[in-house]
């Protein structure tokens, strides 16, 4: 038997499936991974009838970076700056899921002003997040004005984090035991102007989509899940929220400060498009109101715990004291000696369930890291919402998942 004839006996979904069309007037087209809507990491094979999706099958494994198996030849304080390209539109909660990680292992409590400063950057982060989602998705749609005004204030956003973290997209602030540094002056400041800002340009997206006729023909009633499918394939965050299903681990498992904090858990209808814009747009508003919150609980003190097992020392004291110099060297070379074991910490980020699997063997270097991220999983389930609808709605539907291609590295 050739080579060629062994590959036509071996099994292949993928072949069975698209190898030809189901029916005699189906069309099997290839969208993307170059298209622009795709990324460059992503292709869906469908087949069409007309102009209808009869079967889709999603692929994501275009952007191969090897981010789990990387982080074992690493410290764990050095592959902080990895975590920062799983998200790029929220780093920072993907910095503070990793680091609660570790610091679980390590027994470690962070103070409590960098507890109520995590909580406060995580939905500042959401935010930015939700107004690419949004704004890619209704400019997907020919929304251009709505794009515009959305980009506007997600670029505030992205200069004034850039501010206090020195970068801008990759942050890498999240420290174990703390953050990099403190907030600098006047920087809560500017945030209330943000916020103030947001409010103003927000209200004009409201008035420009909520009722618009042709916003809600493209939308309502397209790419539609029930809260039954969306369990089955492993769906977190807005896109379940959207089917009515109140899930959201800062309200059902409490961690940072989220237990001390005023805020409702938005949920759709329908499970459709127009909801999981919706939703989204509801969740902007509760963050807000949860930062207004924490601007006024933030209490003074430390960002970073008394712990030379994981912290940093003074500079001015590397400079003059050799146990200082010695234990700066051990962190830099051998990393923080995390106790052995395993465990998993799973933050509510902007897509859903992020969760950080850690092994450690008791060295400075992970023994094993695996990440649930929650654009890989929801990749899994994409053909859901796109068979029986139009080829002119797999973009559009695409946009509300907000796949981010760093999340389905591996």
């Amino acid at each position: 038997m050739t080579m060629r004839d062994n590959e036509e006996t071996l099994p292949n979904p993928v072949r069975a499936a698209f190898d030809r069309p189901s029916t005699e007037d189906g069309v099997i087209v290839n969208i993307g991974p170059s298209h622009p809507a795709t990324h460059g990491t992503l292709q869906i094979i469908a087949e069409l009838s007309g102009e209808k999706v009869v079967r889709a099958d999603v692929h994501c494994g275009y952007l191969h970076r090897g981010f789990e198996k990387e982080c074992e030849a690493h410290t764990w304080h050095t592959l902080i700056p990895f975590v920062d390209r799983l998200n790029y539109c929220s780093a920072l909660i993907n910095n503070f899921a990793y680091c609660d990680a570790v610091e679980t292992l390590m027994g470690v409590e962070i103070t409590p002003r960098t507890r109520y400063l995590r909580t406060l950057l995580s939905e500042y982060s959401r935010i930015a997040d939700h107004m690419t989602c949004i704004a890619a998705s209704v400019m997907e749609l020919g929304a251009m004005t709505a794009f515009l005004y959305l980009m506007t204030i997600r670029d505030w956003i992205y200069e004034h984090l850039a501010d206090l973290t020195g970068a801008r997209v990759t942050y890498s602030y999240g420290r174990i035991g703390g953050l990099a540094h403190d907030l600098p002056e006047g920087w809560l400041e500017r945030l209330g102007e943000i916020l103030d800002q947001y409010e103003e340009y927000v209200g004009r997206i409201h008035g420009l989509m909520d009722r618009n006729r042709i916003f809600i023909d493209r939308t309502r009633d397209v790419g539609v899940i029930s809260t039954d499918q969306a369990v089955h394939w492993g769906f977190t965050g807005p896109i379940l929220r959207s089917t009515g299903a109140a899930r959201d681990l800062r309200r059902d498992t409490p961690y940072l400060a989220y237990s001390e904090l005023d805020f409702d858990v938005p949920v759709g209808i329908n499970g459709d498009n127009y909801d999981r814009y919706y939703v989204r747009m509801r969740e902007m508003d509760e963050s807000v109101h949860m930062i207004r919150q924490l601007m006024q609980m933030l209490p003074e003190g430390p960002i970073n715990v008394d712990d030379r097992r994981c912290t940093f020392p003074e500079k001015q004291r590397v400079y003059t004291e050799i146990e200082s110099l010695i234990n700066h060297f051990k962190l830099v070379i051998d990393g923080p000696q995390v106790p052995a074991g395993e465990v998993y910490r799973a933050h509510e980020a902007a897509n859903g369930e992020l969760g950080f699997y850690l092994v450690s063997d008791g060295t400075g270097t992970p023994h094993r890291v695996h990440v649930r991220a929650p654009s890989f999983v929801h990749m899994g389930g994409l053909h859901k919402l796109l068979e029986g609808y139009q080829l002119a709605d797999v973009v559009s539907t695409f946009g509300t998942i907000n796949m981010i291609g760093g999340e389905c590295d591996r």
